[in-house]
């Protein structure tokens, strides 16, 4: 298995046979321009995750890719919300070899003022491959046997004492760094080193975009 972190959220995963991009969001552009997908994830609404004006252009790039979306985004006025598949927590797809599982349900507060949405993370399994977690904006669901951890770093919704228990909780061998746009250098370097401190979990630098072999 190849990943490719592709700026904030955003998440290539790519095998001999399939290639997948988790949450195309409005923080970065590396993911702008990708074709041959054979599906698009999205965790939850927000435009860090979902940018619809450039995802509306990747569709158009990639028109047999399948599109899995937690299910309140099909309710949105998107210009492309013909090709929006819902997928719940507690439901499951396949997409090449992968069996992907949605897991979660809420994304994490914000604030008690601000209104929760729903957030499906996203688990992907495949025979001889890594398992794969990308919990979009939650720590708050644990799936057993993920070998590497997409790991969020830095939200208005987290804190650094939760991301360390999400890792700690989750087990995986392997992880990388997303949700980190809103981070400069040096506070990526301090998360990164508290979590190989205080985790058994080695987390890879994939900020250059390039993909990486787990």
């Amino acid at each position: 298995m190849k990943i490719s972190h592709l700026g904030h959220a955003a998440v290539l995963v790519e095998t001999d046979r399939t290639r997948i991009l988790i949450d195309p969001g409005n923080l970065e552009p590396a993911w702008h321009g990708l074709t041959d997908l054979d599906a698009i994830l999205v965790s939850h609404v927000h435009p860090d995750h979902l940018d619809p004006a450039a995802a509306a252009e990747l569709l158009a790039a990639n028109e047999r890719a399948a599109v899995y979306v937690e299910p309140s985004i099909t309710e949105a006025d998107l210009p492309f919300a013909d090709r929006l598949t819902p997928l719940p927590v507690g439901g499951s797809i396949t997409v090449g070899e992968f069996g992907i599982e949605g897991v979660g349900g809420q994304h994490a507060e914000i604030h008690r003022d601000i209104p929760r949405i729903g957030n499906v993370g996203l688990v992907l399994r495949a025979e001889g491959e890594p398992t794969l977690f990308h919990p979009g904006d939650s720590y708050a669901t644990t799936p057993e046997g993920v070998d590497i951890l997409a790991v969020p770093s830095y939200g208005p919704w987290a804190a650094m004492k939760e991301t360390i228990d999400f890792v700690r909780a989750v087990g995986a061998a392997h992880g990388f760094a997303i949700h980190d746009e809103l981070l400069h250098d040096r506070g990526r370097g301090l998360i990164a080193g508290r979590i190989g401190d205080m985790t058994d979990t080695v987390l890879a630098d994939l900020r250059d975009h390039r993909p990486h072999t787990f």
